[in-house]
């Protein structure tokens, strides 16, 4: 059997579920009971030896468990003498052998099942029945390796989890991230490195602090595995939800990876990965959710560690932690001179403008383009995700630019690459297609400006597009039509995107007229400032203060000053108004003579019933 076929026939467990589980529990039992099998599979020929070994050292007062793994040969073993088809020779007492089994297995197995919640399932299954039928189904499937290899096994169990996640949409955004947003986010990652990661042998680290499910680590794994069959991708994450953790444990499991490096917990408050540094990350954070159950471990980094710590340049609001995960993979990366790292991260809107200067989110954005992080953002279509619709934007940061990308942001808008679905999952309306990945991966790997040209029939229906890079020829419009060309790539300097917020003051005056001086301390002798009068302005950080001085405000208020102690340098990025075309108005002789169609149209219909 293929893999589809495989999951499918996995997933027809589903029809003995039926009526005694809700459609999105399946998954508590399929997902676990798929998992038992691989391994059960996995460690039959070396089970006797391992049994032998255990009672041989189990009396010795030593840890059996490095003896253990290296007579199994992997990372993991089960110690107990029972097997899944052993277990079909008791039905009595089926829940009882399969709890002692699960108990069989090493530390970081059994945290699988714990997390799975596996011991309520089992005991839920026996009390409607179900138990023995539900693991003699289990049974009967070959999961052994040499039947269907890790990768195999890999697409099975994503399979699997797709399936569940779409069961329990309403849910699935938090952790389930589609499949193209991720496929696009890992081209995003590589492209730029082809060359380093098409060598033999090569060996490279990448992290996810949201883990969800795992989807994001095993579409990276699958990109290399597909363009370098002899590269290897060492899997690290961690996740805060039990149930999405496991799957994600299991999924590395079942690969063949190292499950020590996926750590459960919440990364903010407790990094299970401290002091690491990686080649790679991706992350998918919760959109707009707060974090004060962490702020006061938060906040305590940020005061006592500064840049030393993960918080330094500043923290956003509460309402929003989402920069708090930009930060938070930036001090994971590798030193540029140790080679350095590449990151891609979903952000919505917010981030990207949210706060004025010297405000958290402005000081983030401040310090990732004053030290060159920021390489491109990319805004994705909206409905792409299962549990909102909202803009949202990936942002690729890299301590290790090339030369001709140095000191400069690419702004890509993708939002219109996208394709309508045939059934709506959740908020999920809208995906992308390979070829709509590919364009837009291009565009970022060749860092050039674009235009999308859509041609226009003298009706205005749409003919056809064209991607249309600096320097090549737009297309033709036909005759009576016209070509309409909007921005889809452009390049800024890193200053682009920052500003100086100025306070302008003007004199405090008493009843007669007379400027108001100060009697005290610094402010004595020099005139007092009126609040009321007072007013702000945002300066581009390109145009010169002095000049904005005396040719926009002195000629309207020539007693005026700046209070520069309250200057404050900002950065905010306006994705949008970066790619605002204006569409004029139509001519209003166009406008009266569709109005007077129309009401034509209405006296006539109104002729009709009168006669």
């Amino acid at each position: 059997m293929n893999q589809q076929a495989l999951s499918s026939f996995i997933w027809s467990v589903a029809d003995l579920l039926r009526g005694d589980y809700r459609q999105s529990d399946y998954g508590k039992v399929i997902l676990p009971f798929t998992v038992l099998r691989r391994l059960d599979c996995v460690l039959e020929p070396t089970r006797a030896a391992v049994v032998a070994e255990f009672e041989a050292r189990k009396n010795m007062g030593i840890d059996p468990t490095p003896f253990l793994k290296r007579k199994s040969g992997l990372s993991f073993f089960n110690t107990s003498s029972i097997d899944m088809k052993t277990l079909m020779g008791d039905q009595d007492n089926i829940a009882s052998n399969l709890h002692f089994y699960i108990q069989g297995f090493s530390a970081d197995v059994r945290d699988i099942f714990e997390r799975f919640e596996f011991a309520t399932q089992i005991d839920r299954l026996a009390k409607a029945g179900l138990l023995y039928q539900v693991t003699e189904r289990f049974a009967r499937i070959d999961l052994h390796p040499e039947k269907v290899d890790s990768h195999q096994m890999g697409l099975v169990f994503e399979e699997l989890i797709r399936r569940f996640s779409e069961l329990s949409n309403e849910t699935a955004g938090e952790h389930f991230t589609p499949r193209e947003v991720i496929s696009l986010m890992v081209h995003l990652l590589f492209v730029e490195d082809d060359g380093v990661l098409s060598k033999p042998g090569v060996i490279r680290t990448i992290y996810d602090p949201t883990a969800g499910t795992g989807g994001m680590l095993s579409v990276a794994d699958e990109y290399l595995l597909d363009h370098n069959p002899n590269a290897r991708l060492v899997m690290n994450g961690q996740e805060l939800n039990p149930e999405s953790y496991a799957i994600c444990k299991s999924d590395m499991l079942i690969k063949g990876q190292d499950v020590s490096k996926i750590v459960f917990g919440n990364t903010l408050s407790d990094d299970g990965h401290a002091g690491e540094k990686f080649d790679y990350m991706l992350s998918n954070p919760p959109f707009g959710v707060e974090w004060k159950k962490v702020e006061s471990v938060v906040r305590k980094e940020h005061e006592q560690q500064g840049f030393n710590g993960r918080f330094g340049p500043g923290l956003p609001r509460v309402s929003d932690g989402s920069l708090l995960f930009l930060m938070h993979l930036v001090s994971k990366m590798r030193p540029s001179v140790d080679g350095g790292s590449r990151f891609a991260i979903v952000l919505n809107g917010s981030p990207l403008f949210t706060g004025g200067a010297g405000s958290g989110e402005s000081e983030i954005r401040r310090y990732v383009l004053e030290n060159d992080l920021l390489e491109a953002i990319v805004a994705l279509p909206t409905d792409m995700f299962y549990n909102t619709g909202i803009s949202t934007y990936v942002w690729v940061l890299t301590n290790r630019k090339p030369a001709n990308r140095k000191g400069q942001v690419q702004l890509i808008d993708g939002s219109g690459f996208w394709q309508k679905m045939r059934k709506s999952l959740g908020s999920k309306r809208k995906m992308m297609r390979a070829e709509d990945i590919g364009e837009i991966t291009r565009l970022f790997g060749e860092f050039t400006e674009a235009q999308l040209a859509t041609v226009l029939d003298a009706q205005g229906k749409e003919v056809a597009r064209q991607v249309v890079r600096s320097g090549e020829t737009e297309p033709v419009a036909p005759v009576g039509g016209k070509v309409k060309l909007v921005p889809l790539s452009r390049i800024f300097s890193n200053q682009t995107f920052g500003y100086r917020t100025i306070i302008v003051d003007r004199p405090l005056r008493d009843e007669a007229g007379k400027i108001v001086l100060g009697q005290r301390g610094k402010a004595k002798g020099k005139p007092q400032p009126d609040s009321s009068l007072r007013d702000s302005d945002n300066l581009p950080l390109a145009e010169e203060v002095e000049a904005y001085f005396e040719n926009e405000l002195l000629p309207h208020a020539p007693d005026a000053w700046i209070d520069e102690d309250k200057t404050r340098v900002g950065y905010e990025i306006s994705f949008k108004r970066h790619f605002y075309v204006f569409e004029p108005p139509r001519p209003l002789e166009a406008i009266d003579s569709e109005l007077k169609e129309v009401t034509d149209r209405i006296r006539a219909m109104i002729g009709g019933l009168e006669a």
